[in-house]
């Protein structure tokens, strides 16, 4: 751990940590990116977009059914507590990430701003309505596409696909929380999903210390003021440790 790293933490007033995939990898989810991603098994296009959605929606709801069960059996990683902990040392903590997992919340942190939704919820596309998930269960046992029990609308999960676009108030807040914030955290990210590989470096524009923790380095690497190379589910634990 860098002992800059350390030594301005403790004297924030006001931290930011943007969080990728990489962080929940110790929980047992795979990421997008790596070579035994998701995506590598399964193309992406279709299975996250509307119009995929709208083709085949029984199809993409099994997919995404498949992925809730998957993380609601995953549990927090000693990363993700680490950065609960963080909270109650920094007067100000504000985590953005881009995970849909539902983790950081999971290990009590309660200030996330999530940019790309929350897998665990679904809702209805004609009226908005959030549907339980034992009301896919039943649609998908009986083979047959999941509506609203409302108003008969599919069922999607609260996720952002690919051509849509981000929450626009989360990611307001999140520019807001970048720019104001002394110290940014770049967490198990690749750093080159926009909009949200901007956030970094609008923090370190407006004079945060910028540290980046992953196993490799990244397209943001050369440009940070500390890089600490390892899992987030040891790293972390150890800066918090330090503090």
């Amino acid at each position: 751990m860098t002992n800059a790293l350390v030594d301005v933490l403790r004297s924030a007033d006001a931290v930011a940590v943007l969080t990728g995939a990489g962080i929940s990898a110790a929980s047992g989810i795979s990421t997008f990116r790596d070579p035994d991603g998701l995506w590598e098994q399964f193309s992406a296009q279709e299975l996250a977009n509307v119009d995929a959605f709208l083709q085949n929606p029984e199809r993409v709801q099994q997919w995404y059914r498949h992925r809730q069960q998957v993380v609601h059996e995953a549990g927090p990683n000693a990363g993700h507590r680490a950065l609960a902990a963080l909270e109650s040392i920094v007067p100000t903590c504000t985590l953005i990430t881009q995970n849909v997992d539902n983790l950081h919340q999971e290990a009590g942190s309660t200030h996330v701003l999530e940019l790309h939704g929350n897998l665990q919820r679904n809702y209805c596309i004609d009226c908005g309505h959030e549907v339980a998930p034992a009301v896919l269960d039943d649609a998908l046992a009986a083979e047959a596409p999941a509506q609203c029990p409302q108003c008969g609308g599919l069922i999607r999960p609260d996720v952002v696909w690919f051509g849509e676009r981000l929450p626009m108030e989360t990611f307001e807040a999140a520019q807001a929380a970048a720019q104001s914030a002394d110290v940014f955290l770049s967490v198990g990210t690749s750093a080159e999903v926009a909009p949200a590989s901007h956030l970094p470096l609008q923090a370190q524009k407006h004079g945060a210390f910028l540290a980046e923790f992953n196993t490799g380095e990244t397209v943001l690497t050369p440009h940070v003021d500390a890089f600490v190379q390892g899992p987030a589910d040891e790293t972390l634990p150890a800066l918090i440790d330090a503090l």
